[in-house]
């Protein structure tokens, strides 16, 4: 079933939102589901992919028809009103041997001097030989005193060859963060995981990922890069679990400036003697040198910094 929906309905506010989060200037040609304070605003199925309203608790069930291929689904949440407290849960069914795209993230406007807070927990059901990226964007803006607050959870189970794609980013503007992700892999199973982070002011955001690779020649890649600055504080936890012939790699790349706090917590574990398991974390300054080469062709020291912190993390 669908739900009427025009752009047009949105805000100025809202519409510049869903640019920023998900690309999103016109209604998408395939399945959809937008949210926008507290509730479904526009929503659309195709024939392969199925968007139904939960029944016992805010969110939705996103349901993939085995063996779909050329998909790509949007689910992205906004916020405008102030003071808005926003939970929603969200699980995927992705079919065997089905192909998907997922664009997902939430996007916070709030001039007021309260806290808005958007709370997202995602759980992924991935079917056998099964491939999703899932791409999660979060931002903020506004200009009142209060908080922006976005604690997504991703909870990912996947069976036997399926593959797991997840691109994440903190583009801006998010006050205090809580990013949580859980993973099991089934035998064959892989995920890869890359974050980027950038925090300013006095924010603070935590990232906690643990992954279970059960099945025999599981695979799991976590890499994580951000940018501290001003007053904020980082901090990176990776806990990565070997219970069987399986390779698993975390790494953590940090930028640190001004008066900013970055903590990295590495953790992996083999239960068995077949698991490979490898940890890497560099936290440091931009390179004196490298300002120094930038500045020489011209760039002010700000805009040499932005330069380097822009690569950093694209």
């Amino acid at each position: 079933m669908n739900i009427d929906f025009d752009m047009k309905d949105v805000a100025a506010v809202g519409r510049g939102l869903l640019d920023s989060i998900a690309g999103l200037t016109e209604i998408p040609s395939g399945a959809f589901n937008i949210r926008a304070d507290g509730k479904s605003i526009g929503r659309a199925s195709t024939k392969a992919v199925e968007i139904i309203s939960k029944k016992d608790k805010p969110g939705i069930n996103i349901i993939i028809a085995p063996g779909t291929t050329g998909e790509t689904v949007y689910i992205p949440v906004i916020l405008t009103e102030p003071g808005l407290q926003d939970l929603v849960y969200n699980d995927f069914y992705i079919g065997e041997a089905a192909t998907v795209e997922i664009i997902a993230g939430c996007g916070i406007h709030n001039d007021s001097c309260t806290e808005s807070r958007h709370d997202g927990i995602h759980t992924f059901h991935v079917g056998k030989n099964a491939h999703v990226k899932y791409v999660e964007r979060h931002y903020g803006e506004g200009n009142g005193e209060g908080t922006n607050v976005m604690n997504p959870t991703t909870v990912v189970n996947i069976e036997k060859n399926g593959y797991m794609e997840m691109e994440t980013t903190q583009i801006k503007g998010v006050d205090s963060t809580e990013r949580v992700t859980r993973a099991t892999l089934g035998e064959g199973a892989r995920i890869v995981i890359s974050e980027k982070i950038m925090t300013h002011g006095r924010q603070h955001a935590t990232t906690d990922f643990k992954v279970d690779m059960n099945g025999e020649g599981s695979t799991a890649n976590v890499v994580s890069r951000s940018v501290a600055r001003d007053d904020s504080r980082q901090q990176f936890n990776a806990d990565l679990r070997g219970n069987n012939r399986c390779h698993g790699h975390s790494e953590c790349d940090a930028i640190i400036m001004d008066n900013a706090v970055v903590s990295s917590l590495p953790q992996i574990t083999a239960n068995s003697t077949e698991a490979e398991l490898i940890h890497e974390a560099a936290i440091g300054k931009i390179a004196g040198e490298q300002l120094e080469k930038l500045m020489s062709l011209g760039l002010t020291e700000k805009e040499a910094e932005d330069k380097i912190i822009g690569g950093f993390l694209k």
